[in-house]
């Protein structure tokens, strides 16, 4: 039998954070272990045969308003500062995302968005963001018509592809993630500190979890060796229903396949993200080299198709959350707090839609609750 004193599986963003507070400021070993053949989790890069630096889960922008966060991974990695644009393919045209002022004018004949774009400073203000399941209950003709178009032309379909269910069917929280900005800013995000790791995130990770203390062990699920070994702490960052062999039932997830592509040209789209809310079953398209501006004469793009996600078939991404869900989810919740010395942390373990700032918060706040008094 293995004897450990603290193990952390998953060797993700919030694996690698706990994993890095406690060997450096504890001085205690940490055993890291992960089902893939490589660290970072879904924020693993690598360099594509074209020397392009290509996100193999999707697109990742680091942001956060947290000073905290910014200089704690600022330790770790130097930065490529970017701010992320996004459009949509909406009427056999590229409009800009967020909705927004300027996406009016793209959308709509001239006189249509002045009106609106009138309408909606006068009743809202500018620079707000305002949900539109919100803008969807005003009286005003031209703004219920503009909610309309919204919804139906940017929110709908692409909220059918990507969760597999319904808006009406999703958290609040979740439907106000995509407002109306009574704006012409076209920043996909608004934080203060906005950038990408400019070795990449695997590296940023790999110096995190650089540390004779730390000792990393892939391709290891935690159910292979979990009957083998003995720790004092237990930091899960899998999905907390498959921690508990799934005793109350499995919660749902989503899951995503990406198509990984070469193109034969400088530039494939007009940013680094497009959506296609209402065409084909994929949901965006990714254009790699905009990240940290790699100047090669070919490009790299990743098409994203959303799945069910389906018990060893494929990875769970997302927890769909929905008021069903969320019960499940306290049920292990409440079997977690019967467990001391056993801390679940991460998208999964919390199963909680969340940013990698908070990912990180979360992970640092963590390591405060267990660390000894001084």
């Amino acid at each position: 039998m293995e004897k450990v004193k603290n193990l952390v599986v998953g060797a993700g963003l919030s694996g690698a954070v706990i994993a890095e507070r406690i060997a450096s400021q504890l001085q205690e070993p940490v055993l890291v272990i992960d089902r893939r053949e490589h660290v970072a989790g879904n924020i693993y890069d690598s360099k594509h045969s074209t020397g392009i630096t290509v996100h193999r889960y999707g697109p990742h922008i680091f942001h956060t308003d947290n000073k905290r966060i910014w200089d704690y991974l600022s330790a770790f990695t130097s930065w490529h500062y970017f701010f992320l644009k996004v459009h949509a393919w909406v009427d056999n045209r590229y409009v800009t995302l967020p909705f927004n002022l300027n996406t009016l004018h793209q959308a709509f004949p001239e006189y249509l968005a002045l009106r609106l774009e009138e309408k909606l400073v006068n009743e809202y203000g500018y620079g707000v963001q305002v949900p539109v399941m919100k803008l969807l209950r005003q009286k005003d003709e031209d703004l219920q018509f503009l909610a309309r178009y919204a919804y139906e032309k940017i929110f709908e379909q692409y909220t059918l592809k990507q969760w597999g269910i319904s808006p009406q069917e999703m958290n609040e929280e979740v439907m106000a993630r995509v407002p109306i900005s009574v704006s012409r800013d076209d920043g996909y995000f608004h934080d203060k500190y906005q950038a990408i790791p400019a070795q990449g995130y695997t590296r940023m990770v790999e110096n995190m979890l650089h540390n004779p203390l730390i000792s990393v062990r892939l391709k290891t699920p935690f159910e292979k060796i979990k009957n083998d070994i003995e720790y004092q702490r237990l930091f899960y960052t899998g999905s907390i229903d498959e921690f508990f062999d799934y005793k109350f039932g499995e919660l749902p997830y989503r899951s995503l396949r990406f198509d990984i592509e070469q193109k034969n040209m400088e530039y494939y789209q007009p940013s680094a993200v497009t959506n296609y809310p209402n065409n084909f079953d994929f949901t965006r398209i990714c254009e790699h080299k905009y990240f940290l501006n790699e100047k090669i004469a070919s490009t790299v793009i990743s098409v994203e198709f959303p799945q069910e996600f389906k018990r060893g078939e494929n990875e769970p991404y997302y927890p769909v959350s929905h008021p069903a869900s969320e019960a499940l989810y306290r049920q292990y919740a409440r079997e977690a707090e019967k467990l001391p010395g056993t801390h679940f942390l991460g998208r999964l373990g919390g199963y909680k839609y969340c940013n990698m700032d908070q990912a990180v918060s979360a992970a640092l706040d963590l390591f405060e609750k267990i660390r000894p008094a001084d």
